[in-house]
């Protein structure tokens, strides 16, 4: 089986990324690729890819990665019916009684009183 992933390149602490085809079973490092159809920035959000090798490759099942599925519905290229978009993400605050916003006005009201009187 196929799978459309991300290639780790570049230097320390500055990454490009080659969206490659490769073999499933292959850590994406191994270099053994099928085809590189493309290339991302993270830096700069420059992505520049083959969409009409992306589209061969997922018309004959290649698997992409939820990272590569997020870039290249970006990029406008119609996922097949059977990958499974990623879930949106929200963030959930650990002690969201604590944050400013959520306070009671009270508080609030009773410290402009304060600074208003000094």
């Amino acid at each position: 089986m196929l799978a459309i992933r991300l290639q780790r390149n570049g230097r320390k602490a500055l990454p490009l990324y080659r969206i490659v085809v490769q073999e499933a079973q292959r850590h994406p490092l191994s270099g053994r690729i099928v085809a590189q159809v493309g290339s991302y920035n993270p830096h700069t959000k420059e992505i520049s890819l083959d969409k009409e090798k992306v589209e061969k490759y997922l018309g004959n099942g290649a698997q992409p990665s939820t990272r590569v599925i997020r870039i290249l519905t970006k990029e406008g290229i119609k996922m097949p019916k059977w990958v499974k978009t990623p879930a949106e993400k929200h963030a959930n605050a650990k002690h969201a009684d604590k944050l400013r916003k959520n306070q009671p006005k009270e508080e609030l009201a009773t410290e402009e009183a304060t600074t208003s009187e000094a």
